[in-house]
């Protein structure tokens, strides 16, 4: 058996995020794989050809780009004799990607692997009720004009009003509780009050308005061009001058009147794609490559579905056992923002003997994650959250913050609907 070999996150890039405004956006998830896969691989000091494996973290598939890795692929160029597949495990699938990757350079059987994610939130379908699509079934299977005229008779107006297909996406199958909810079950458990949340998202704002205005996305954050010829270069849901006072004036979103995740405290709906370059030793020595971060460690964790928002903790946990590391020995940390609420509660979960040792088995390794070490350029709230691509732009965004702060070994996690966690521990090349 090869033994484990080094794994190097040589460069990644991502698009603006942009934000889902009621109609499909101006890119497929393909498009936007497309607009940031191309200027990162003409950065490069490697040929195409040297690109093993390309694999891509996709939720929301749509019909014209089925395995839209392998769509991606053959877009941007790259030889059709190199595999393409699709991951999919709902918000960690852009991790995912990265984790598949890890694996292969790992084991010694792939140099250099293209892993990203890509999401086009704005463009999840329309569905059609059960109903609805039975009625059709029986007008396609009549053969006179009589069936027509009775199926045409059992018609329904309602029939003519689709479901939309992100709706029924973010609602678990098995707890019938949508993601809101979960984080409106972790505030309750958490003691986490509406305006903690609402600061805490302010917060994100502010971060993120700041990391935009000094330029520390530039380089991770090509434009964009649509067909059209817009240029889209920033992320355009940030608020950098909302308030705490502004955000207590919205409603309650899944549990009124007293509820705490309402739009103003919880992620985005958005569209955008992100890719990073994985190589091996052999290959970063061969092309002269050099790398932001050694990828050291990554795991999955899972638990209840009613408490989703703690899979950060659940897939933490045995990253810090396996290395012995404490809470406190991260130097940054880039946990996804799905819910204020919930962000909250896996850092309350950490610093809580009874969860942190009873529960995770930490034995004196958790501790509160200390504010100016999480998420310190925003996140999620302010940026948005396209469910496939989130878990590979935290990791990017991770190497780089690393890499500009002169900090040493951070952590990416985030939580996964329907009762799971991802996270990858980096170290500063």
């Amino acid at each position: 058996m090869t033994s484990a070999r080094p794994v190097y996150l040589v460069d990644g890039a991502r698009t603006p995020f942009i934000k889902a405004r009621g109609r499909p956006g101006p890119f497929t998830p393909v498009d936007l794989a497309v607009q940031c896969g191309r200027p990162l691989l003409l950065r490069q000091d490697f040929p195409t050809e040297a690109i093993d494996l390309v694999v891509l973290g996709c939720v929301n598939v749509i019909a014209d780009e089925m395995n839209p890795a392998r769509v991606a692929a053959l877009r941007l160029g790259i030889s059709d004799e190199v595999p393409a597949f699709t991951v999919q495990i709902n918000c960690g699938s852009g991790m995912q990607s990265l984790d598949t990757a890890f694996r292969y350079i790992e084991r010694g059987t792939h140099e250099i692997v293209l892993a990203g994610g890509a999401e086009a939130l704005s463009h999840s379908p329309l569905v059609l009720r059960r109903g609805a699509v039975e009625w059709f079934a029986r007008l396609a299977r009549a053969k006179t004009a009589g069936d027509r005229a009775k199926a045409f008779t059992q018609l329904k107006p309602n029939y003519f009003k689709p479901v939309i297909g992100l709706e029924r996406g973010l609602t678990d199958p098995i707890t019938d509780l949508n993601m809101g909810q979960t984080a409106e079950i972790l505030a309750h458990l958490f003691d986490v009050s509406r305006r903690d949340a609402d600061a805490y998202a302010v917060e994100s704002h502010r971060r993120l308005g700041e990391a935009t205005e000094k330029g520390w996305l530039k380089n991770e954050m090509p434009p964009a061009v649509a067909r059209d010829g817009r240029a889209y270069d920033h992320d355009d849901g940030i608020r950098p001058g909302t308030t705490v006072k502004d955000l207590a004036k919205l409603r309650p979103v899944f549990e009124r009147p007293y509820g705490k995740v309402t739009p103003g405290n919880a992620s985005q709906i958005t569209d955008g794609a992100c890719w990073n370059v994985l190589a091996s030793e052999e290959a970063v020595e061969k092309y002269g490559l050099k790398p932001l971060a050694r990828i050291v460690d990554s795991d999955w964790g899972g638990l209840d579905p009613s408490i989703m928002g703690l899979g950060p903790v659940a897939s933490v946990a045995p990253i810090l056992k396996r290395q012995d590391m404490a809470v406190a020995d991260v130097d940054l940390w880039e946990l996804n923002e799905a819910f204020a609420a919930q962000v909250l509660s896996c850092v309350a979960a950490l610093d809580q003997p009874d969860v942190a040792d009873g529960v995770l088995g930490l034995e004196g390794r958790g501790g509160r994650i200390d504010h100016d070490k999480l998420n310190v350029d925003g996140g999620a709230i302010a940026l948005g959250h396209p469910v496939g691509t989130s878990g590979n732009r935290i990791t990017l965004h991770l190497a780089n913050t690393l890499k500009r702060l002169g900090k040493t070994r951070g952590i990416a996690t985030q939580c996964i609907g329907g009762g799971q966690g991802g996270a990858m521990l980096l170290e500063a090349a």
